[in-house]
């Protein structure tokens, strides 16, 4: 099998990645001691227009639950949450906590991977050759310490805009609503899903872009599965070049890998992770509950909204867990 329709050769996915790496880096674009890539996209103007897409008032969170029944099956020691109590109402009913006038209270405790539900991958996360994001060595940025120059805290206060949502799993399979494992959605797939939808769902520079598959759906109503890591329909390779093109402060979808899987060549892993992170400087989400903001802007045929999705600043993590709040 050669060059495929597409314009790479799935036997080579080196050639494939340098090229693309090359067409759409940010690289130097925000100067060299940039730490937040795309999110510089979205500035005060962006977030002062971005309110005034609430039009209701309605809130609703894009977050899975973080418990014991989550996805993970502990591919590379990825775990559920382990939610622990230090105090209960236990040991308050029975004075055992200390505390003088019959005050009592509860305690608990959480064990997890940062990434293992709903969550942001920083631009510390992936490297491409030994490089992190703006070129620099990644061994000078991620080290026993974390990420001591993109770490996630950067990003802090910037991941609030207008968001929008690509519901293609609606649009491109409107009988069953979900897209079936291995589908690689082109850039085609989602200009057509805008045009769709309607004027609410343009994607413009700084937008917060949602891209609905129904996996998360469908593993909802039949169990996780292999979910975590296994074969999932998402992004294609290619659609790099639309992502740069549409200029987007970041992204997210609702299955594990945010791209399509298997992936598109023959010998490869998450190949686009390996462009959009360090090269483009994207934020990257994943696993995000999409499905109650699907129902909403389909019966009221919007597509954007104000979007909070701020990831705990945690000193030196290379992601975070969130709960994104759509507010509509």
């Amino acid at each position: 099998m050669g060059v495929t329709s597409a314009g790479f050769d799935p036997r080579d996915p080196e050639a494939a990645i340098e090229t693309m790496a090359r067409a759409v880096s940010n690289w130097g674009r925000w100067g060299a001691d940039d730490a937040v890539g795309t999110l510089n996209l979205i500035d005060d103007a962006a977030r002062a227009r971005a309110a005034t897409l609430v039009r209701t008032g309605a809130s609703i969170s894009l977050s899975l639950p973080f418990d014991m029944n989550g996805p993970q099956r502990g591919w590379r020691r990825r775990t559920n949450p382990v939610h622990t109590m230090l105090d209960t109402g236990t040991d308050a009913e029975r004075g055992s906590q200390g505390f003088p006038h019959g005050i009592g209270g509860a305690d608990d405790v959480i064990a997890m991977p940062l990434q293992c539900s709903t969550q942001w991958d920083g631009l510390g996360h992936i490297f491409d050759h030994g490089l992190a994001w703006n070129g620099r060595r990644a061994g000078d940025v991620v080290t026993s310490d974390g990420d001591l120059v993109t770490g996630i805290e950067h990003a802090a206060s910037l991941v609030t805009g207008r968001g929008v949502l690509l519901d293609l799993g609606r649009h491109l399979r409107p009988d069953t609503g979900d897209l079936e494992d291995g589908y690689a959605i082109t850039a085609e797939d989602l200009d057509c899903c805008i045009a769709a939808q309607g004027p609410t769902s343009e994607v413009a520079t700084g937008d917060i872009v949602l891209v609905r598959t129904g996996q998360l759906t469908r593993a909802k109503r039949e169990g996780w599965g292999e979910y975590a890591g296994g074969p999932a329909p998402g992004l294609s390779f290619t659609t790099a070049t639309w992502m740069r093109a549409r200029d987007i402060a970041a992204i997210a979808t609702d299955t594990w890998g945010f791209e399509v899987r298997p992936n598109e060549f023959d010998n490869a892993f998450q190949p686009l992770h390996q462009v959009a992170i360090p090269h483009l400087g994207l934020s990257i989400g994943e696993m995000w509950d999409l499905d109650a903001l699907a129902e909403a802007c389909a019966a009221s045929s919007c597509f954007d909204f104000l979007l909070t999705a701020a990831p705990l600043p945690i000193t030196g993590a290379v992601g975070s867990p969130v709960n994104p709040i759509a507010l509509l």
